[in-house]
């Protein structure tokens, strides 16, 4: 018995036939049913019943499904403590990312992610959050990024970096003079949003509504499809706006437009990692994630350092 054995036998149960795991592993379906026959013969009993239709685990099977996964987990584990130590890694890794974290948060990462590991290959992507998860499904993305929690069988989703989003005004604007800023106070003033069904729409109106203030009070004067328009269209001095601080480092420090906080309320999301149950990542991918881990580590005390000095 071997880990790659149990690791074929997982994704035989979870894919629910040989030929979606062959597919998923990238190898034959006679492979894959030459692996589980050696696993069958090293118990000695049948793992899993074969029909024309479907599969279905013995009660054998069934025992041994959660120490495979088990075996899963230990050896991501042991990928993460060793990656860390790793400087020579070689590959292409494949990522999806959705729209703020693909143009905004990613790019100024992989930079050093790159000089550090100039043997790594990286391609990235940017989708919305059903084409990373079919890519992902299909294994052609190691794994992706999303803006919003997600739901889904087959795949793991964890928190991986934190946002928080803040309220964006032309450099010139009024607010900036005043020594605090609350929520109230943005009511008279022109405001873009972005559109209906955005993640980061969402986040702003369900912490407004957790607060009593409906966004409908909100002076809307323009709804815009992506987050370059509004930047654009609050540099033009049309209205102010609350988006991702990480989408306007450029304009910021350009002296174009002031990021600015509101006393009374935050605006806080996840950023979450997504990849597969069943298909290992590679050690590049964990390494990178671990990259990113450490990054909004390194964020999250320097944000509390400057909390404690202001």
């Amino acid at each position: 018995m071997n880990f790659h054995q149990l690791h074929i036998f997982y994704t035989v149960a979870e894919k629910g036939s040989f030929s979606a795991a062959a597919q998923a592993l990238h190898m034959t379906q006679p492979a894959v049913t030459m692996q589980i026959q050696s696993l069958e013969d090293y118990f000695g009993t049948k793992l899993i019943h074969r029909s024309t239709k479907k599969i279905e685990l013995s009660e054998a099977g069934q025992a041994l499904l959660p120490y495979a996964l088990r075996s899963m987990e230990l050896f991501r584990e042991t990928d993460e403590a060793v990656a860390t130590y790793t400087d020579r890694l070689q590959g292409r890794l494949l990522i999806g990312a959705s729209l703020t974290i693909g143009e905004y948060v990613l790019p100024g990462l992989l930079g050093p992610f790159g000089k550090k590991y100039p043997d790594i290959s990286i391609v990235m992507n940017v989708m919305n959050t059903t084409q990373i998860v079919e890519g992902i499904m299909k294994n052609q993305l190691n794994f992706g990024m999303i803006e919003a929690p997600l739901s889904h069988p087959d795949l793991i989703v964890e928190p991986g970096m934190h946002d928080e989003l803040k309220l964006i005004v032309p450099a010139q604007h009024p607010l900036v003079l005043r020594q605090e800023v609350k929520l109230e106070d943005i009511l008279e003033y022109p405001f873009i949003v972005r559109e209906k069904g955005s993640g980061t729409r969402q986040v702003m109106e369900d912490a407004m509504k957790e607060k009593g203030i409906e966004p409908s009070s909100l002076n809307t004067v323009m709804e815009l499809g992506s987050t370059g328009a509004i930047k654009s269209a609050v540099e033009a001095g049309v209205g102010i706006t609350i988006i991702s601080p990480y989408s306007v480092k450029h304009e910021v420090a350009l002296g174009l437009v002031k990021v600015l906080d509101l006393k009374d309320i935050t605006f806080s999301r996840e950023f979450y990692e997504v990849y597969s149950k069943s298909s290992m990542l590679p050690i590049s991918a964990v390494t990178f994630l671990n990259y990113l881990k450490k990054y909004a580590q390194d964020l999250d005390v320097i944000g509390r350092v400057g909390q404690s000095t202001s």
